[in-house]
C-alpha cells in the first residue's frame, strides 16, 4: 500500500486539533489529494474548515473502505469518538492510532482482533516538522502497512520501530511529554538570567535561542551530547561551574529526571488499563 492507494481509497481523520492539523497539512504536502481526506471533528478550527473547502469532506460520514484511519482524539474522548468507525467492516482498512495511553487491545476490542491496528505516539514539534514518532503494530500488521504509516507519519518528523508494546509507555515518558520538560527549562533558564539582571524579553531570547540552537547541534553534530557538553566546558571556567551544581548526584539532572520520566511511564501504564 502507498500513497496512491490513499488517494484512491481515501484517509479518515478522526480528531483534527493540533495534532491531527500537523499532520494533514504534512500529508497535504507530500501529495495526498484534500479530496481523499475525510475529516470527523464536532468542533473543527477555522484551518481545518478552510481545508474542507478546498476539496475534502468534513463531518460527512467516511468512504466505504479507506486506505487508513488515524484516530487523533484524546484518549478521553475515546468512548464517545470510537462507534463513529465501528461500522467500517473492512479487513483491509489500517487504523492508526495516535492517543496517548490507549494500548492496542483497546481497539481491538472495539473494532475486532483481527483488524490491522498499529499504535504511534508522535510530539508536538510535529507542529513544525521536528516531531518523532515512535510505532508499533499488532500481528495483523505487515511490512507494507508499517511502511506506509511511517511514510504518513514521516511528514511530520523522523519516525522510529518498536519491537513491543511495552515500550511505547517508555517513549511516551521520553519523546510524548519530553517537549514540556524542555519548555520548562527555558522558562527556568529566562528567569535565572533575569535574576542576575536581564531583562524578561533578554532573559527569555536568549534562552529559547540556546536551547533551540543546542538541540539543532546535538542532532546534526557526529559528536555525542557527551562531547559536546565536554567541547564548551574549560576546565575551572563558568561552565564547569554550572555543570557542578546540575550534574550533581543528588540534587541535580541525574538525579531528577530519572524520577520526572518514571513518573511519566507510571502514569502512562495506569492511563492503559
Amino acid at each position: 500500500m502507498n500513497l496512491d492507494d490513499v488517494n484512491a481509497r481515501g484517509l479518515v481523520l478522526l480528531g483534527c486539533g493540533k495534532m491531527g492539523s500537523a499532520m494533514l497539512a504534512g500529508w497535504l504536502a507530500r501529495g495526498v489529494a484534500p479530496s481523499a481526506v475525510w475529516i470527523l471533528d464536532p468542533n473543527p478550527s477555522d484551518w481545518v474548515q478552510d481545508r474542507a473547502r478546498e476539496g475534502g469532506h468534513l463531518n460527512d460520514g467516511t468512504p466505504a473502505a479507506p486506505a487508513i484511519v488515524l484516530i487523533a482524539v484524546k484518549p478521553q474522548m475515546m468512548g464517545d469518538a470510537l462507534p463513529t468507525l465501528q461500522a467500517l467492516d473492512t479487513p483491509e482498512t489500517i487504523f492508526l492510532s495516535v492517543a496517548a495511553g490507549t494500548p492496542i487491545s483497546a481497539f481491538e476490542e472495539a473494532f475486532g482482533s483481527t483488524r490491522r491496528i498499529i499504535r504511534a505516539m508522535p510530539n508536538t514539534p510535529a507542529a513544525v516538522g521536528r516531531g518523532i514518532t515512535a510505532i508499533f503494530g499488532n500481528a495483523h500488521v505487515n511490512a507494507d502497512d508499517l511502511d506506509l504509516a511511517e511514510a504518513l507519519l514521516s511528514a511530520v518528523g523522523q519516525v522510529v520501530r518498536l519491537k513491543d508494546e511495552s515500550q511505547m509507555d517508555a517513549v511516551t515518558a521520553v519523546s510524548g511529554s519530553g517537549p514540556a520538560y524542555v519548555f520548562h527549562l527555558i522558562e527556568t533558564l529566562a528567569a535565572a538570567g533575569e535574576a542576575q539582571g536581564l531583562s524578561a524579553e533578554l532573559a527569555m531570547k536568549l534562552a529559547k535561542a540556546t536551547v533551540g540552537g543546542a538541540g539543532q547541534l546535538a542532532e546534526d553534530a557526529s559528536e555525542d551530547p557527551s562531547q559536546l557538553r565536554i567541547n564548551v566546558t574549560s576546565p575551572a571556567g563558568t561552565t564547569a561551574a554550572a555543570l557542578a551544581v546540575l550534574m550533581d548526584t543528588k540534587d541535580g539532572f541525574p538525579a531528577l529526571l530519572p524520577r520526572a520520566v518514571k513518573a511519566a511511564a507510571d502514569r502512562s501504564r495506569e492511563l492503559g488499563k
